[in-house]
């Protein structure tokens, strides 16, 4: 059978797809993967063949922003909601909509699977009657932005579907299976119900690379895993979440990734402090003692397969749902900005104060509670069908 994958151009986006991909290709299907050529390279390494569809997420939103006089990051919250609402549901899905109708004609497969965060690959695979299925990379509904933007989400997506000539269901997703990596006791309760959702557990994927040597070190003390992702980092903010952590009896392994961090700002670091520009962050997080971090859901989903407590640092999109859902599990705790109460008020400030990240890491470390639901979730997700299993399920979702 001739698969095409097809994700957004971020790596967030592409990780949760290609442990798929790979047991799909294991399984002996023709897998090609269709994204931006920003995710080529790595796509290249694994031995996938690729076409160029798409474009990058931050050229999409300077799309948007260029039809105004405001600044990308200098907006409140609630200003920033019409324009990241039209990138991700009217700008990128008419890109990769119309990059993908061409690829489509030509290599006939026999199914699409595309991931949530990218319609545009569906409506395409609609528009041409090809069978196509939906992959998650977390919590259902990834960002809460109530009833009024959802309607917003869906007239753009309808728009978007009748350039292309695709009708379009209630919800875009709706009619295609689901592949949901996201376990029972995480996911939003009203969606765990969905007919056509069929679970898949999570697998932590991250490009090879050595691990640090204070992970494969002998333990002599607890070690603490930091990261606030490679899209919403800052200096600021991973300083003083390490301010907090070095005061601690710990190790601390720090993550700083993304375009707004340069490790030549951080100065003298804590001798207790292990900073790497990068991490292979599959490898890391079953060896580590708590994971401290943003929330993104790949990172979210790692730590819980892991069976790691969590403290979450959240400051955007799907961040907050992912931390109140491991948060109410039990298996974790959340921090909010200094100044902010509430999650409406979340893009006034990036830094949780280093004495809350101190104390809160503290708790956890020698909560058993915590520890014992963390273990629960884990065993919850290794319970989930696995990419293989699902991946030789693909002929029959494609069928039905």
């Amino acid at each position: 059978m001739k698969i095409v994958f097809s994700n957004l151009s971020a790596f967030g986006h592409a990780y949760p797809l290609v442990p798929l991909a790979l047991a799909a290709r294991d399984a002996g299907h023709d897998v090609l993967y269709a994204t931006d050529e920003q995710i080529h390279p790595m796509l290249h390494q694994l031995g996938f063949p690729v076409a160029t569809v798409g474009m990058p997420i931050r050229a999409a939103f300077a799309e948007v922003f260029a039809e105004t006089e405001a600044e990308i990051g200098k907006l409140p919250w609630q200003e920033w909601l019409e324009p990241e609402v039209r990138t991700f549901n009217e700008v990128l899905p008419r890109r990769f909509a119309t990059d993908l109708l061409p690829v489509l004609r030509a290599e006939r497969p026999d199914l699409v699977v595309y991931e949530v965060g990218n319609p545009g690959a569906g409506l395409a695979a609609r528009r041409l009657g090809i069978p196509a299925v939906c992959h998650s990379f977390g919590r259902a509904g990834a960002v809460d932005r109530g009833e009024q933007w959802r309607k917003r989400c869906m007239e753009l997506l309808r728009k978007v579907a009748g350039e292309i000539g695709a009708e379009l269901p209630e919800e875009y997703f709706r009619g295609d299976h689901y592949l949901d990596i996201c376990p029972p006791s995480l996911q939003e309760p009203s969606f765990a119900a969905y007919p056509a959702r069929v679970p898949l557990r999570p697998v932590q994927f991250s490009e090879p690379g050595e691990l640090p040597a204070i992970v494969t070190a002998e333990r002599k003390r607890p070690l603490v895993y930091l990261t606030l992702g490679t899209v919403v980092g800052t200096v600021p903010a991973l300083r003083a979440a390490v301010d907090g952590l070095s005061t601690l009896d710990v190790d601390v392994l720090v993550a700083a990734a993304g375009p707004k961090v340069s490790v030549d700002e951080f100065g003298e670091l804590p001798a207790n402090v292990h900073l790497e520009r990068w991490v292979p962050q599959a490898d890391v997080l079953p060896l580590v003692d708590l994971a401290v971090h943003h929330g993104g859901s790949g990172t979210s989903l790692g730590a819980a397969a892991a069976g790691v407590p969590q403290l979450f640092l959240p400051v955007a999109f799907d961040m907050f749902l992912n931390a109140g859902a491991v948060s109410a599990a039990g298996a974790g705790r959340t921090l909010l900005p200094e100044g902010v109460e509430r999650v409406d008020d979340r893009r006034r400030s990036d830094v949780v104060a280093a004495a809350a990240v101190a104390e809160a890491a503290g708790e956890l470390l020698h909560d058993t509670d915590v520890r014992q639901a963390a273990k629960a979730v884990a065993e919850e997700i290794a319970a989930m069908p696995s990419p293989a299993e699902v991946a030789a399920r693909l002929p029959e979702l494609a069928s039905s």
